[in-house]
């Protein structure tokens, strides 16, 4: 639930704005602007989903085409330059962005749901439930990810973008549903949810209404490394040849470009282009976390509101220090 923080209790706050801006409607969208890391982030994230959306637009060439020169450097006409087979750098970019998000978010979203309904619905209920969900997390936090999404692939017989993202949705819960469980055990018997309890509230309202809110910086970063981590992962397998290596992604581009010796050509405009995409878009995303942190903390989301040249990061007062002013 939404809370008033009063700011005439922080030196140096502005007593006119009794109501921090994500109390009102949009207003943590607008808090999450006016952070500067996470604005670079949003900025960078909306590049990358603009680049697969208008991918058809954008690419000038199909990136299967083998009807150029091998090995060319980035130039007017090709971009990013071309491959060892002739195929367009910049095309193949601009499609395995495309597929590299949708494997992404599909995978992320499905195993965040999985992390939810295994991790904190039978945390809240407790007794036999929870135990035999908490001994499954178990038995799947101990299995080594990579190998185990490397004996689904081998079994599945026609890789795509769809079967990639239930292999690596299905295997890549376990380390989620842990935390929101353990999230979940610490707040079910706190007042509020004591409260909701006896006016009657549901076990899903209780969920949904009182304790998610509570966790929600955890559950976006939980589902936003959750995109990273399946996009790392799709590349991984696709590395090691057990993707869709015909398609357009940035694993199949990185294997591709080890395959062909573009290190040893020295055809650096094949190799960067994949790696350098998952190293931006992830710093992105981790910007992004850094501005939630301060719009979903209080305590963060009082420094963050105080004028730049007045504020130190310190403990609040009443926690063993105060806001001293510069």
């Amino acid at each position: 639930m939404a809370q008033t923080i009063n700011m005439d209790a922080v030196p140096g706050g502005d007593p006119k704005k009794k109501a921090l801006p994500s109390d009102s409607r949009y207003g943590w969208l607008k808090a999450l602007w006016r952070n500067r890391k996470s604005r670079v982030g949003v900025i960078i994230f909306l590049v990358f989903v603009f680049i697969g959306i208008l991918a058809p637009l954008i690419a000038r060439y199909s990136p299967t085409s083998t009807n150029f020169g091998l090995l060319q450097p980035p130039s007017a006409r090709h971009w990013f330059g071309t491959t060892g087979l002739g195929q367009d750098v910049w095309a193949q970019f601009v499609w395995g962005t495309r597929s590299s998000l949708i494997v992404g978010f599909g995978a992320s979203v499905l195993s965040t749901i999985l992390a939810v309904a295994i991790g904190m619905y039978p945390a809240y209920r407790g007794g036999r439930l929870d135990q035999t969900m908490a001994t499954l997390t178990n038995i799947f936090m101990v299995i080594p990810g990579l190998p185990l999404m490397i004996v689904a692939a081998a079994y599945v017989h026609e890789t795509n973008a769809f079967s990639m993202m239930l292999i690596i949705g299905l295997t890549g819960w376990a380390g989620r549903a842990r935390v929101l469980r353990s999230q979940t055990l610490s707040m079910a018997n706190r007042e509020f949810v004591w409260a909701a309890r006896l006016t009657g509230a549901s076990n899903g309202r209780v969920l949904v209404r009182e304790i998610l809110p509570n966790m929600t910086s955890l559950f976006f970063a939980s589902l936003m490394y959750g995109v990273l981590g399946a996009i790392l992962a799709e590349a991984g397998l696709e590395f090691l040849g057990l993707g869709n290596l015909t398609g357009a992604s940035w694993g199949s581009m990185l294997y591709w470009a080890n395959n062909g010796g573009a290190v040893l050509n020295g055809a650096w405009w094949w190799l960067l282009p994949g790696g350098l995409a998952i190293a931006v878009f992830g710093m992105s995303l981790a910007l992004i976390n850094f501005g939630l942190d301060e719009v979903t903390n209080p305590r963060l989301r009082v420094v963050a509101t105080m004028k730049p040249g007045r504020r130190r990061y310190g403990k609040l007062a009443g926690k063993g220090g105060s806001f001293d002013e510069a």
